[in-house]
């Protein structure tokens, strides 16, 4: 994979994915058996990739699918405030689509125009951004000083599709509707004033925008 990048990944599969559970703040739940699995998996994904730094959210499923991609770098996991999943607020704990598709309510307007849409006693689009994009920024500084390196960020599918979407020219439209599976990655170049996307999750660019009645991707 090509150096000076950014690459967010999200975390391995966690018992609450498994059980269809919201659960955005940390520690949270750890990861099942096969998101260990994933997390070792990760290490061959990524191996011949030159990484300056492999950085975590406090929750515990991310710092324990960035372990092994640390430790066969000879790397400390860098845990980092800010990186955490999108907040659900009264939503927090509870499972099943109907709960999904509760959240998705708030979470796809972000998407279309208003980050300023909260679910009940949770985070809006602005309040994630707030947070997140300072991990952002020094990872780019990091980039600037070493561009033959990359920077992998382990964090949180819904969080990942929206500061993607908001930093980079990936489309909104195809971000809300794309789901991003367990430890894929989206891949940023650093532009002048921005970020190219060169990956996500699974798709390559050209991104194709859905269709407009496309439904929000689960966030789990």
């Amino acid at each position: 994979m090509t150096a000076g990048r950014l690459l967010l990944v999200r975390h391995g599969q966690s018992e609450a994915n498994v059980a269809l559970r919201l659960d955005s703040l940390p520690p949270g739940a750890p990861l099942t058996q096969d998101g260990q699995a994933q997390a070792r998996a990760l290490v061959e994904t990524l191996r011949g990739t030159p990484v300056a730094a492999v950085l975590a959210s406090r929750a515990v499923r991310a710092q324990q699918t960035a372990a092994p991609l640390a430790a066969a770098l000879g790397l400390d996991v860098d845990v980092r405030d800010g990186l955490q999943e999108t907040f659900v607020g009264d939503l927090e704990g509870q499972a099943g689509w109907p709960v999904l598709e509760e959240y998705d309510r708030a979470y796809g307007q972000w998407f279309t125009g208003a980050p300023e849409v909260a679910p009940p006693g949770g985070e809006s689009g602005h309040d994630v951004l707030a947070r997140y994009l300072p991990v952002v920024e020094d990872v780019r500084r990091t980039l600037a000083a070493d561009p033959h390196r990359s920077v992998v960020v382990v964090s949180h599918g819904a969080a990942i599709r929206w500061v993607v979407t908001s930093v980079s020219d990936l489309p909104a439209t195809f971000a809300m509707t794309t789901h991003v599976a367990n430890t894929e990655l989206a891949v940023l170049a650093p532009v002048e004033g921005g970020w190219v996307c060169e990956r996500f999750g699974a798709h390559l660019p050209p991104f194709e925008v859905p269709d407009e009645d496309a439904p929000v991707a689960p966030p789990v």
